[in-house]
Formats: structure tokens, C-alpha cells, sequence
């Protein structure tokens, strides 16, 4: 997935000459807290926020040039970045907003931090299920039932607890992604189990084409 697939399109810039008044209003009006500043090729030169506008409308400041971040201070990614890249960034620096630049330094989009909020949501409520018939897609030749079976072996090294395959199916019918990260301690150890699963898979097969 690439940033360009992640970021919202629907947004507002902003010009250097632009009154702070009206800014504000329009701000306020679009419920947005972050706003790119471009210059007439639409390419990226600076950056707005609410609490600019506030300072600016306090110090009497008339228009965003006065205000506003320098070209120099904006972190922003490449359309054709990785998502994961876009997400970090706005994780690691609390960022509400990175906008997205295309190869002409002009601003294509936004990744905000609620549409990734928006994106984990449905992220995390995929059915287990489907991530298990993905993983015996790729184990080309495995079956459900070799699966089920390798993944109770993996969950009783792991907890300690005997669980059947007909057990473990039953618990991930119905369970979410995001409850399995849950269950598992983390997204970490919820994809180490999986790669187990896997290296079980093809010890076991590999084992009987010995015998």
C-alpha cells in the first residue's frame, strides 16, 4: 500500500497573501487543524495549524506568511512512499497531518492521523479466519486440517495449554484480528505465532516424506 492509496484528497490549501482573518473562518468552518500553504504551481512552501492562526489573530498578524512553518520544517512523504512510512511519521512526531508530495514538489494529498485511526479500525476487526486461508493459500498444497493442526501444537508450546484442532477453529471463527492481537500480547507475537504455525506446517510434512 502507498501513501497515495491512503491519503485523502478533499483538501484545503492556503496562499502566503491569504488574510489570517479569513483563514481562520475557513478553518473553522472545514473543522480542519492543519492547512499546506503552496504557491500558485500548487507546490508545497509552507504550513499552517490552528494554533498559528491563534497566535497570528493575537500578535495582530495580517496575512499567513507571517505565520507560518517554513518549506524547511514540513516532514512530508512521496506519493509513492509506503503507507507504513506516512503512519510511522505521524506516529513517532504526534502529527495530525503530513501531506503528500508528488515528483513536481506539489501537494497531491493528506494522511491524516483519524483516516489511519479509520483504517486500523478495519484492520482490526478482518476475521482471524481469513488471515489463516490467506496463509494455507501460500502453503500451496496445505490443507485446513494441517493447519488447524499445526496451529494447536504452536498454541500449547506458547501457553502451556492442550488444546484440540477442532478447539482452536472454533476460537478463531468467530474472533477478529484485533482480538487476537489482544489474546496474544501484541501484534508482534500475534505474527511470530503465525510464522510458527508455518515452520510447523512444513517440519511435520517434511517429516513424513522421510519416514
Amino acid at each position: 500500500m502507498r501513501a497515495k492509496e491512503l491519503m485523502d484528497k478533499n483538501f484545503v490549501y492556503l496562499n502566503c497573501d491569504d488574510s489570517v482573518v479569513e483563514v481562520s473562518k475557513v478553518m473553522e468552518e472545514i473543522r480542519r487543524f492543519t492547512c499546506p500553504v503552496v504557491n500558485d504551481d500548487k507546490q508545497l512552501v509552507g504550513w499552517i495549524t490552528s494554533f498559528d492562526i491563534t497566535r497570528g489573530l493575537r500578535e495582530g498578524n495580517e496575512k499567513i506568511s507571517e505565520i507560518m512553518s517554513g518549506y524547511e520544517d514540513i516532514s512530508t512523504v512521496h506519493e509513492d512512499d509506503p503507507a507504513r512510512t506516512a503512519v510511522i511519521l505521524t506516529a513517532n512526531n504526534k502529527f495530525v497531518t503530513v501531506p503528500v508530495l508528488n515528483d513536481d514538489n506539489q501537494v497531491v494529498g493528506m494522511v491524516r492521523a483519524c483516516d489511519i485511526v479509520e483504517l486500523l479500525s478495519e484492520l482490526y476487526d478482518i476475521k482471524v479466519e481469513k488471515l489463516y486461508k490467506a496463509m494455507q493459500n501460500q502453503l500451496k498444497g496445505v490443507t485446513w486440517e494441517e493447519l488447524m493442526s499445526a496451529s494447536a501444537l504452536v498454541s500449547k508450546k506458547t501457553t502451556g495449554k492442550k488444546i484440540t484442532p477442532e478447539e482452536y477453529e472454533a476460537n478463531i471463527m468467530d474472533a477478529t484480528f484485533g482480538e487476537a492481537i489482544w489474546a496474544t500480547g501484541g501484534l508482534e507475537k500475534f505474527f511470530a505465532g503465525l510464522i510458527s504455525v508455518g515452520e510447523m506446517v512444513i517440519a511435520r510434512r517434511v517429516g513424513k516424506a522421510r519416514k
